[in-house]
C-alpha cells in the first residue's frame, strides 16, 4: 500500500474419500449445483443457508467454517492479493492455496489470512505456484462440484493430490481434517508468509517452534490494512510427526530453540495409507502463543471433529432459529438465511479465553470476569442496519460491543473507533461512527455500559480533536473542498456523529453540549444549493466549486468531493433531520420529485467511479451504504406507498440465490442486514432515534425471538400474491396508524399485522401526524 493510495483513506483505494459425508447429512451431493449446494426443504435451517452467496461477485464472503461471531474463520484461500480476493477466496477460481484461519467477511480492504495449511503428497513445494498452473507450487485444482458447506462446516476435494479437506471450528480454533491417499510422500505445508498483500515488507516478522512431536507453535506480525498486526497460534496434529523440517528464506534451517525471521515455513511428513486421516486442531490469540495453547486446551481436548463439527452447528441453529420466516417462495427464504447468516461472521470476537486481550495501545489488557472483547467493526457500514439488528435479537452482546469501543477510544493512539480490525486502528472511511453504535445503546436503555467513560471520550472527538477535517467544521459549518478531500461527505458524516453524540451527552447532564451539538448536526445545509438543487461543495472563501456535475465525483481529479458517491446519493444522505430537510427542499411535493428523478435518472457514472457504486437503479446505488435508507425517505414526505413500491423491488431484484447475488461488497454484514429487516418489513433511517419505519414486508409471517424469551411477529395479510402496499396495520390486535414504530413499543415483543393491498391509493401514513418525523 503507498502512501498516496494509504491517505485516501476509502478502502477501494486501497487497492484496486467423502468420510465427512457421513457426519454432515446436510452438505449435499457430489454433482450438485452451485446454487443448490447449501439448499434443501429440510426444516433445518442449516440447510436454507448458501454459503457461497456472495463469493461471486464483488461480494468478497469467504465459504468456510466459523461460529457465530468467532475469531477463528477456517477457510479456502484461492488467491492473497486484489480488490475481489480481499476474503481470499472467490468464485471464479479453480485452484486453491490452501486453508488459512481468519478471514475478512465482504470488506473492500483486505487483511487477514492467517497461518496457510496446505495438504499435499509429493515433491515438496514451498511457494503456491501460478493460479493457473498448479503443478508450479503447493496450490491444488479443485471443482466446485466436489465443494460443499453449510454453517460450521466446510469440505472440498483437492484433485491434485486426491486428498478431502475438512473444516470445522470452535470460538477461538481452527479444526482440520484430512483424508489421504496411500503415499510414501504425504505432508503438511505451514507457511507462515502467507498473509493478504504480496508487497514487500508485508510480513513485518515471523517466528516458528516446534514442541514434542505433535505440536508446532507459530506467530506473526502482517502490514496489509492494519499494520504490524500481531496473531499467534499453537497447531496440534492428531499423529506424531514422521519428520518435521524448518526453513528459513525458503532454505533448510535448525529450529533449535525456534526460528525467527521475515520468512518462516515448516513441512511436515509422514507416510500414509489409503484413507488414512490426519487431524490439526489449532488455537489462535492476538495475545500470545501461550494464549493460543490454552484457547486450544479450553474448546478441543479430543479428536473427536464430528463432535466440534456438530457443536459449531448446534451454535448456528440456535441464532439462526431467533428470526423464522414463513412464505411459500423457497428462494426467497434461502436468500434471507444467506443473509442472516452474513450478519453474525462480523464484529468477531478478540480476546482469549482467560479474558487478555491486546489493545488498541498495543498493550496486554485483562476483561473482568464474564466481559468479552470484539473487533472488526465496520463501522461506517453496520451502524446503519446490523448494529440496529443487534439491538433486536442479540441484545445480550450489545453491552459487550459497545464497551469494546469505548475501550478502544481510551487505549488507542487514534482516539475514537473508525474502522477497528485486531487491535489495530485502519482508519478506513468517514466520520466515526463508534459514536453512532454507542449512542444508539444509550438511546435504547442499555445497561451495563458507563455512559459517562462513553461521554469522555466522544467529547473529545466532537469538540478538541483536530480530525480530517472537524476543525473547519467546527469554526465554519462546513468543510471547505480546496483543505480537505471528500469534504461534503464528510461534513455530512460528523452531522450525524454530533446527532448521536448529543443523546449521550443529554443522558450525562450535559444539556448545553447536546443543544450545540444538535444545532451543529445541520451543518449540511451550508451545502445546499438551491439553484442547482444539490448538496455541493465550497471553497474556503465561501463560493461553490466548480465545475459541478452531479454524477461526478468532485469537481477536481486531485480528490474527491464525496465519499464513494455522488452528488445525486450525498444529496439524500441526511438520516437524522429527515423532516427539515423535506422543509428545505420545498416541501413534500417538492422533496418526493425529487426524490423519483433521482431513482429515474440514467445510471450514468464517470469512468473515475468506484466499483462501489454499484446496485444502480437511476443515480440510487443499492451496492453501497450511503443509498441503503433513501427509499425509506418518501415516508417522511407522506408517501409510504413510494417506499413500498421501491423497497420491494430492491428486495427482489438486488439479492438473488447465487455466489454473485448481493449488488455490492457484504461489508460485514450491512448488505445482508438491509435485506433482512426490509424484506421482515421495516428499517431504521435514523438508528440513533430508536425509531423504525415501515417499508414492505416479503414474507407471510415472520418471528423475531428477543431478549427473555419475549416474540416479535409481523404477519402480513395480503390482497393477492403480489400485495406490496400497507393499507392498515395493527399491533396486538389494536389499529396502528402510524408508519413508524419505536423501539421502547417491541421490548416486551407484540404482533403486527399488515393488511396489504395493490393498489397505491390509500390514507395510510400520510397524514402529519402519522408519518415517521425527526426532531432535531
Amino acid at each position: 500500500m503507498n502512501n498516496e493510495v494509504k491517505n485516501q483513506w476509502t478502502r477501494r483505494r486501497v487497492l484496486q474419500g467423502l468420510t465427512a459425508v457421513g457426519a454432515a447429512t446436510t452438505v449435499g451431493l457430489p454433482g450438485m449445483s452451485k446454487l443448490a449446494r447449501a439448499a434443501s426443504t429440510d426444516d433445518d435451517l442449516l440447510s436454507q443457508v448458501n454459503i457461497f452467496w456472495g463469493t461471486g461477485g464483488h461480494g468478497h464472503t469467504y465459504p468456510g467454517a466459523t461460529v457465530p461471531f468467532g475469531m477463528v474463520q477456517l477457510s479456502p484461500d484461492t488467491y492473497n492479493d486484489d480488490w475481489d480476493w480481499c476474503s481470499g477466496y472467490h468464485d471464479s477460481d479453480n485452484t486453491i492455496m490452501g486453508f488459512s484461519h481468519t478471514h475478512l467477511s465482504g470488506t473492500g480492504c483486505g487483511d487477514l489470512l492467517d497461518f496457510l495449511v496446505v495438504p499435499r503428497t509429493g515433491e515438496v513445494r514451498l511457494a503456491p505456484g501460478d493460479r493457473k498452473q498448479p503443478g508450479t507450487g503447493y496450490r491444488s485444482s479443485f471443482s466446485h462440484d466436489d465443494e460443499k458447506a453449510h454453517p460450521g462446516y466446510y469440505t472440498v476435494l483437492l484433485k491434485d493430490t486426491g486428498i478431502r479437506a475438512e473444516l470445522t471450528a470452535t470460538e477461538h480454533c481452527g479444526f482440520h481434517r484430512y483424508t489421504f491417499p496411500a503415499s510414501e510422500t504425504s505432508h503438511i505445508v505451514l507457511d507462515l508468509t502467507h498473509a493478504y498483500g504480496r508487497t514487500p515488507g508485508n510480513i513485518e516478522w515471523c517466528q516458528l517452534s516446534q514442541e514434542g512431536s505433535k505440536t508446532l507453535l507459530a506467530g506473526h506480525a502482517t502490514n496489509a490494512w492494519g499494520a504490524g498486526r500481531e496473531m499467534y497460534i499453537a497447531l496440534e496434529f492428531s499423529r506424531p510427526f514422521d519428520r518435521v523440517e524448518f526453513y528459513q528464506d525458503d532454505k533448510p534451517a535448525e529450529a533449535g530453540a525456534g526460528l525467527k525471521g521475515k520468512s518462516l515455513k515448516a513441512v511436515v511428513h509422514y507416510k500414509t495409507h489409503a484413507g488414512e486421516q490426519i487431524l490439526i486442531k489449532a488455537g489462535l490469540s492476538g495475545v500470545s502463543t501461550e494464549g493460543a495453547r490454552k484457547n486450544l486446551a479450553a474448546e478441543i481436548s479430543g479428536w473427536d471433529f464430528a463432535h466440534v463439527q456438530k457443536a459449531a452447528e448446534d451454535r448456528w441453529r440456535q441464532e439462526l432459529t431467533k428470526i423464522r420466516v414463513e412464505t411459500a417462495n423457497e428462494n426467497d427464504k434461502r436468500v434471507f438465511y444467506s443473509a442472516f447468516y452474513h450478519t453474525m461472521v462480523a464484529p468477531t470476537l478478540f480476546d482469549d479465553v482467560d479474558g487478555q486481550y491486546m489493545g488498541m495501545d498495543g498493550k496486554i489488557h485483562q476483561l473482568d470476569k464474564g466481559q468479552r472483547n470484539y473487533t472488526t467493526f465496520s463501522l461506517w457500514d453496520i451502524f446503519r442496519a446490523e448494529n440496529p439488528l443487534f439491538t433486536l435479537i442479540h441484545a445480550d452482546r450489545v453491552p459487550d460491543m459497545v464497551n469494546s469501543l469505548i475501550c478502544m477510544a481510551e487505549q488507542s493512539p487514534a482516539g475514537m473507533p473508525v474502522w477497528p480490525l485486531q487491535g489495530k486502528e485502519t482508519g478506513t472511511m468517514t466520520g466515526y461512527h463508534s459514536a453512532a453504535v454507542i449512542a444508539e445503546a444509550c438511546a435504547k436503555g442499555f445497561k451495563g455500559i458507563d455512559y459517562n467513560r462513553a461521554y469522555a471520550v466522544l467529547k473529545k472527538r466532537a469538540f478538541v480533536d483536530d480530525y480530517r477535517g472537524l476543525k473547519w467544521y467546527r469554526s465554519m459549518g462546513y468543510i471547505p473542498c480546496d483543505l480537505e478531500e471528500e469534504s461534503v461527505s464528510k461534513t455530512l458524516e460528523y452531522d450525524y456523529d454530533d446527532w448521536a453524540v448529543s443523546h449521550v451527552a443529554e443522558h450525562v447532564g450535559e444539556a448545553a453540549d447536546a443543544a450545540l451539538l444538535r444545532k451543529r448536526s445541520r451543518n449540511y445545509r451550508n451545502y445546499w444549493d438551491p439553484g442547482t438543487g444539490f448538496l455541493r461543495a465550497k471553497f474556503e472563501n465561501g463560493s461553490w466549486a466548480t465545475p459541478f456535475d452531479p454524477i461526478e465525483m468532485g469537481h477536481s481529479k486531485k480528490w474527491r468531493d464525496y465519499t464513494e458517491s455522488n452528488a445525486w446519493q450525498t444529496t439524500f444522505g441526511i438520516q437524522h433531520d429527515a423532516t427539515g430537510y423535506i422543509e428545505l427542499l420545498g416541501g413534500d411535493k417538492a422533496f418526493v420529485e425529487k426524490l423519483d428523478t433521482l431513482f429515474n435518472q440514467p445510471s450514468t457514472l464517470p469512468a473515475d467511479a468506484p466499483p462501489d457504486i454499484a446496485g444502480m437503479v437511476g443515480q440510487y446505488a443499492h451496492g453501497n451504504e450511503p443509498s441503503h435508507h433513501i427509499a425509506y425517505l418518501y415516508s417522511y414526505a407522506g408517501r409510504p406507498d413510494k417506499t413500498a413500491e421501491r423497497i420491494h423491488m430492491l428486495n427482489t431484484t438486488e439479492y438473488s440465490n447465487h455466489p454473485d447475488g448481493m449488488a455490492g461488497n457484504e461489508d460485514c454484514g450491512q448488505m445482508s442486514a438491509w435485506f433482512v429487516l426490509s424484506s421482515i418489513g421495516f428499517y431504521a433511517v435514523d438508528p440513533v432515534s430508536t425509531h423504525y419505519v415501515f417499508g414492505s414486508p416479503l414474507f407471510d409471517r415472520a418471528t423475531l425471538s428477543l431478549a427473555g424469551g419475549r416474540k416479535l411477529v409481523f404477519e402480513a395479510k395480503r390482497q393477492s400474491a403480489g400485495s406490496v402496499y400497507i393499507e392498515s396495520v395493527e399491533f396486538d390486535g389494536k389499529p396502528h396508524p402510524n408508519a413508524w414504530f419505536a423501539h421502547a413499543d417491541v421490548a416486551e415483543g407484540g404482533r403486527f399485522v399488515f393488511r396489504l393491498t395493490d393498489r397505491a391509493e390509500g390514507s395510510f401514513g400520510q397524514g402529519n401526524d402519522v408519518r415517521p418525523k425527526s426532531e432535531v
